[in-house]
């Protein structure tokens, strides 16, 4: 995570305040990414409702709010006991979609995360996007806000299309099982669909299959307590699974830079062969001592490199 000092940006509506629970962190010593996502869907919710939506997640909802392509950035860590905040508003709106922004705050005024997201405006019943309420339109003219630097895409490009991704290619891409689970009802929302934290939880719960052997292996090398972190995201919500339905998350390596990696991860319906969504990380390597990314040596770097699967990517 970046340590350089940032400002916030001026937004036109909080969406969200509490703090870094304990249990919402993880191995690594940090609020593990699924709470950073909890929290900005409740902040969606917010930003719903001052855009005349103030039903949007109830149960009885005819239209909701739901995101089709999201960037995350993460630049400073949330540790346990952390106090938080956030602060939204909307980029642009279209016909049936919109852009919304939004930024996780430390106490200080320092960004957390921000949040970069497409939405559509969609039939609870259908899932098909359709037109803006006039009144939403007005709401969402109130609520205009600008992008900041810090809140701008770094290392992934947004308007690449997703990947095409599926069951069969990833068996002849080789590409490795690191999750396989069942949709909970403790996981799914008000219409009975996975939750958007969800997503990003069973590619964070996947990754030690991916990764713990090679970080292990990096920091006896090197005399170091190794663990990884999350710089930068990209989320592709494809289809919505529900309760009963099985997610596979099936990940590979495709880049690597002097500390990062870049990492493809496809979560898919072992039975159907389909798509759910697809994720873009970029991910460090740290040190849990002092909390500094650190590039891996020379033998570990050529292990993971022999195992990278760019076409993940295409």
């Amino acid at each position: 995570m970046s340590s350089a000092r940032m400002t916030a940006a001026a937004l036109p509506l909080e969406t969200w305040r509490g703090c870094t629970n304990a249990w919402e962190c993880d191995e690594m010593g940090h609020m593990n990414v699924r709470y950073y996502v909890a929290k900005w869907s409740e902040g969606l919710a917010r930003l719903a409702a001052a855009m005349a939506m103030p039903d949007a997640y109830r149960p009885n909802a005819a239209s909701t709010i739901a995101p089709v392509r999201q960037h995350i950035r993460f630049l400073a860590e949330a540790r346990a006991g952390a106090p938080l905040s956030m602060q939204g508003g909307v980029v642009e709106i279209g016909d049936k979609d919109a852009t919304i922004y939004q930024e996780l705050l430390h106490a200080d005024g320092r960004p957390a995360a921000t949040f970069l997201t497409r939405v559509a405006h969609v039939d609870v019943q259908t899932g098909a996007a359709f037109g803006w309420s006039s009144r939403a339109r007005a709401a969402a003219a109130s609520l205009a806000c600008a992008v900041p630097a810090h809140g701008q895409p770094r290392s992934i490009d947004l308007d690449r299309p997703a990947p095409t991704a599926s069951v069969a290619r990833a068996d002849s891409l080789g590409a490795p099982t690191i999750g396989l689970g069942l949709v909970q009802p403790d996981t799914t929302d008000a219409f009975g669909r996975l939750r958007t934290e969800a997503f990003v939880g069973r590619i964070s719960d996947g990754a030690p299959n991916l990764f713990a052997r090679w970080r292990k292996e990096s920091g006896d090398a090197q005399g170091k307590r190794l663990g990884g972190a999350v710089l930068e995201y990209r989320l592709d919500y494809l289809r919505w699974p529900r309760v009963g339905d099985l997610v596979a998350v099936r990940s590979g390596v495709i880049e690597l830079a002097e500390k990062t990696q870049r990492v493809i991860h496809w979560l898919l319906d072992p039975i159907g062969g389909e798509a759910w969504a697809t994720g873009e990380v970029i991910a460090v390597t740290f040190d849990l001592d002092t909390r500094k990314s650190v590039a891996p040596p020379p033998e570990q770097r050529a292990m993971l490199m022999a195992a990278a699967i760019p076409g993940l990517a295409e």
